[in-house]
């Protein structure tokens, strides 16, 4: 398109699908968008610990890339982030292709961080992404298999108290309860699951009787939760304490800390923060370089941090994509507020809380804990029929409730 404002979105996570889901629906002739990422598949990413344990079905609750790209006119290309060259406005990309731009927009998520910690990397398990999250679910659907048929304990370790730890450790427990062939009884006498967390308290986001909560609701699954736990190693045998006790565990996760995507790392010059993120000023643009902007994960606002979240993203996807056209008419957009709507964690089909606010908070018990947990679910289906369409993002919508996936393990 001669003459077009030439807008390069790299990652394709919540932030960068907003973006361009925001700019496609606008219709806006002079804007050519272009995304990139690596994957095939467009995923929530709060919803990958569902993905590991097998609760959650990919093939329903995924959309291809290429379909979103019809749908809301960008160009898609699958690969990843070479190299920038910031004087001439152009990316590499690992396919060798040269993709020019006149605003690259960096969204390229968190992954965990193992503060250096010896081990950590050669010896656990992340669930960082969807590829991530494949490869831990048919770990554990082996090991469970051969543990069952030896009669034996499994013992798995999940290091790292938040939202993607704590409800890991209970989509775990819910795989086996549902799973054809197995049920409570297996998983009382074949799983052996600890969560570690540095902290006094588990989420520690949340206020203390939600945590609390959730801590006695994982006791009563058989979860071991160890709190104050600092891990100074890891090895094969499981990991190793501060205080000298070692946690046993065959397969082991960090889902501990956050840091920005190390592809961040490719951009020199800029100010980038100690968890690796961009810094970005108040219209999410780069504060060393106007052509560049930062979104989610990747993004850090100095003077007003904000969590890793999806509820983070989302908005400043929406936000930027409504901002783009105006910033390609020569114009200064409105600067970007957060609002927020509060936080919701769900214990799979146990039990679930929400918070309003920093802390007032709702939910628990067997009756009370229904509205969290399909507050939870709503805000992913929210994001879903943007992507796929109210027919297809309704349809999948009730497929999970009327018809929810039965885990299998035992193939």
């Amino acid at each position: 398109m001669a003459n077009a404002f030439r807008v390069v979105i790299i990652g394709g996570g919540v932030a960068g699908m907003e973006t361009a889901m925001t700019l496609g629906r606008g219709r806006h002739r002079l804007i050519e968008t272009t995304l990139i990422d690596k994957g095939a598949v467009h995923y929530w990413k709060p919803m990958l610990h569902e993905f590991a344990a097998g609760t959650g079905q990919e093939s329903r609750d995924c959309t291809t890339f290429v379909e979103a790209s019809r749908r809301f006119g960008f160009r898609f290309v699958q690969s990843s982030l070479s190299s920038v060259d910031r004087e001439k406005h152009e990316i590499r990309l690992a396919n060798e292709e040269i993709v020019p731009y006149d605003m690259l927009i960096v969204s390229l998520g968190s992954r965990s961080n193992d503060f250096g910690i010896e081990g950590v990397m050669a010896n656990c398990t992340f669930i960082d992404s969807l590829p991530d999250a494949s490869l831990f679910h048919e770990k554990f659907r082996a090991a469970f298999r051969e543990a069952a048929a030896a009669n034996r304990k499994l013992d798995v370790g999940i290091v790292g108290g938040g939202a993607t730890g704590t409800q890991l450790a209970a989509e775990l427990c819910s795989a086996i309860d549902l799973a054809p062939g197995y049920g409570k009884e297996a998983r009382k006498n074949i799983l052996s699951l600890s969560l570690i967390e540095t902290g006094k308290r588990i989420l520690p986001a949340f206020p203390e009787r939600v945590s609390n909560d959730a801590r006695k609701q994982l006791e009563a699954l058989g979860v071991s939760v160890l709190t104050e736990a600092m891990v100074t190693s890891v090895d094969e045998e499981g990991f190793h304490l501060k205080d000298g006790r070692v946690v046993p565990a065959e397969l082991r996760v960090w889902a501990a800390g956050v840091r920005a995507s190390a592809a961040t790392e490719l951009f020199e010059g800029l100010d980038i923060a100690r968890g690796g993120q961009i810094v970005v000023n108040h219209h999410m643009q780069s504060t060393r370089d106007t052509s560049i902007f930062a979104l989610g994960d990747c993004a850090r606002i100095n003077d007003a941090p904000l969590p890793a979240t999806a509820q983070v993203a989302r908005q400043q996807g929406i936000y930027l994509g409504r901002a783009i056209p105006v910033i390609a008419q020569g114009r200064e957009p409105s600067t970007f507020v957060y609002r927020d709507r509060g936080a919701v964690v769900s214990l799979g089909d146990y039990n679930g809380w929400g918070m309003v606010g920093s802390s007032t908070s709702f939910g628990g018990g067997l009756l009370r804990g229904l509205a969290p947990r399909w507050l939870h679910d709503l805000i992913f289906r929210q994001h879903q029929i943007g992507v796929m369409g109210l027919a297809r993002g309704t349809a999948a919508f009730l497929k999970a409730h009327l018809l929810p996936t039965r885990p299998r393990l035992d193939q």
